[in-house]
């Protein structure tokens, strides 16, 4: 599984508006082929900063980079950031999320 974790440091201006300025894009990516999650988090530290978290099957991620909604982002979606977001991209020998076993929970 590819699993990438980049973060994004949106201008004020647009920060509260960022989930809905990136709902066509991540939607689509949500519903490809291959996907396994696409997930958004907001810093409790910085508001203007957003995390994200996703996975692909190891076979997906060109059809991912080379899609119509990939470049619609790529092309507008800067106009709203702070800085050129930062990556970390890493292929892991898991399929899902593992349990924190230091934090299990009693169900």
């Amino acid at each position: 599984m590819i699993h990438i974790v980049a973060t994004w440091k949106i201008k004020p201006e647009y920060a509260d508006s960022w989930p809905s300025l990136s709902k066509e894009f991540t939607e689509a990516t949500r519903s490809e082929p291959g996907n396994r999650w696409f997930e958004w988090s907001r810093s409790i530290d910085d508001p203007n900063a957003y995390v994200l978290i996703e996975a692909f099957d190891d076979d997906a991620a060109g059809a991912h980079v080379n899609s119509d909604h990939f470049a619609k982002a790529t092309a507008e979606l800067p106009a709203y950031l702070a800085e050129t977001p930062k990556i970390i991209n890493t292929t892991v020998d898991q399929d899902e999320w593992s349990e924190l076993g230091e934090m299990a929970v009693d169900a």
